[in-house]
């Protein structure tokens, strides 16, 4: 990469080089044309800002190129996007495209497609927004042998919650923490969310697991248990973890809704099941902790009333705290996962 010069190509047999001269077709090279420059500059250009969405919404994440001075002429454009990790090596594919052509490649096939309202934009769009499209993305634009990118950064709008299983504290290795966070209607955690979430207020002293196979807490009211009385705020880091081995918590992300959460109770309250079939009666089902919390997170959801969860837990949402609903800050209070006890519960429904 960098601006071309001349290139110069001789070939030769012995001690002296004859002209080469190909004898049928399958002798000859396949190479791309040679791109001359003269001195242009090629620059992609991106957002520094990050770009935001929400779960099941769709996205264009702005990418525009041009030349250093202006080339006027009409070019053979390849476009290349990738998702990448947060120490920007590439996770995965996701689009590349030669003019109206394209391929979009794994989660991103029948979702992503390039926006060009002109010949200089190689935009991409993503339909149906996912949890884990969340991250940094790199737009790479390829002219012959120019080859310059820029990163954008997609970060969804969603809650980080720790959640820990029914059969107690410090139970779940890395793939089982995966798992109890899809089956909450989430996924793990990254390091940027759990921070986000910490600037936001979060203090929880029990370790748990991250995206990365890391295990981190945050901390924003030092105290003895919780590392030490004289450590400043923060993130607590346990660092890399056997991901089969060891055991934590976990971290999980939930995004916006798309659907209609509410509460139903009945005088008598309702055992689990009971609960689960008053919601399908009324064409929902039983609400996921990762639901829950978004309510609570960007619906504003305060209710005082505990309800049953599809996990078997008891919980509610407290936006303005006040008197007999629990602790002085906002948040989701927990009785935890009773064996016995009749409550009402909390429904979801997809629109």
């Amino acid at each position: 990469p960098g601006n071309a010069g001349v290139l110069l190509v001789i070939l030769g047999s012995g001690d002296a080089a004859q002209p080469w001269i190909p004898t049928s077709p399958s002798c000859l090279p396949s190479l791309s044309p040679v791109v001359y420059f003269n001195g242009a500059k090629l620059v992609v250009e991106t957002p520094k800002d990050p770009v935001y969405s929400s779960n099941g919404a769709n996205v264009t994440l702005p990418c525009h190129y041009h030349y250093e001075p202006d080339m006027e002429a009409k070019r053979k454009i390849r476009i290349k996007w990738s998702k990448l990790r947060d120490d920007y090596t590439k996770e995965q594919d996701v689009l590349v495209a030669i003019g109206k052509t394209y391929l979009a490649f794994g989660d991103f096939r029948g979702r992503a497609h390039l926006h060009q309202a002109n010949r200089r934009e190689a935009s991409l769009v993503v339909s149906d927004v996912r949890l884990q499209d969340d991250g940094k993305y790199r737009c790479e634009v390829i002219d012959g042998l120019e080859d310059e990118s820029n990163v954008v950064d997609l970060r969804l709008k969603g809650v980080v919650f720790p959640y820990q299983p029914p059969r107690g504290q410090y139970r779940l290795n890395f793939h089982e923490a995966e798992r109890v966070c899809q089956e909450q209607g989430a996924i793990l955690a990254t390091f940027y969310q759990l921070f986000q979430a910490w600037s936001e207020g979060l203090d929880w002293c029990n370790a748990g697991w991250l995206a990365d196979g890391t295990v981190h807490y945050p901390i924003r009211l030092p105290r003895k248990p919780c590392g030490g009385l004289h450590l400043a705020p923060g993130i607590r880091s346990y660092g890399p973890r056997h991901r089969h081995q060891h055991r934590f918590d976990a971290f999980c992300f939930s995004s916006a809704l798309k659907g209609g959460f509410f509460y139903l109770d009945h005088p008598a309250g309702m055992t689990l099941e009971e609960a689960k079939q008053s919601c399908q009666d009324v064409g929902a089902e039983i609400a996921r902790v990762g639901q829950l919390y978004s309510a609570w997170k960007f619906l504003g959801l305060d209710r005082c009333d505990a309800g049953w969860l599809a996990d078997g837990s008891v919980r509610y949402p407290i936006a303005k705290p006040r008197a007999n609903c629990g602790p002085a800050e906002p948040g989701v209070r927990s009785f935890g996962f009773p064996s016995k006890g009749r409550f009402g519960v909390y429904c979801y429904k997809e629109r």
